[in-house]
């Protein structure tokens, strides 16, 4: 390979691997930062999932535009993360919103308000929407 396209390759990789960083580090942040369970859910599921594929698709671009190679562990890799997390998510914010219906305590208030379970409902797979005067409402800010 020439030089010119030997240095749109490192640009291409450099780029997704800054870019796949930059949303695990944020998706770490927030799983650490956030204070409820299901606000933390967001880190990991969401930012940190874009944050690995964005990788693997750098070492994916890698092998094929240096080394002229095709490889497919990293999109196996990518497809389990991609059909896992949102799964293990749901399954995690289900079995605490069941949690707080049976009347465990919960892990305080977040921004949207001290999350509840629906009242005197059977379909728990919802939260309420957040309370008026609570930061982050919409309503009256």
């Amino acid at each position: 390979m020439s030089a010119g396209t030997l240095s749109v390759a490192d640009l291409v990789v450099s780029g997704l691997i800054v870019l796949g960083s930059a949303f695990a580090l944020i998706g770490s942040w927030g799983l650490v930062r956030l204070p409820s369970l299901m606000e933390r859910l967001h880190g990991p599921t969401k930012a940190t999932t874009l944050g690995l594929g964005a990788m693997l698709v750098a070492s994916v671009a890698w092998f094929h535009l240096v080394e002229d190679v095709w490889t497919t562990h990293e999109l196996l890799v990518s497809v389990f993360l991609f059909v896992t997390a949102p799964i293990s998510a749901n399954m995690i914010a289900k079995v605490h919103l069941h949690r707080l219906r049976q009347g465990e305590p919960s892990a305080g208030e977040g921004p949207a308000g001290t999350p509840g379970p629906p009242p005197g409902s059977a379909d728990w797979a919802t939260h309420e929407a957040p309370h008026e005067g609570t930061p982050g409402d919409f309503i009256g800010d």
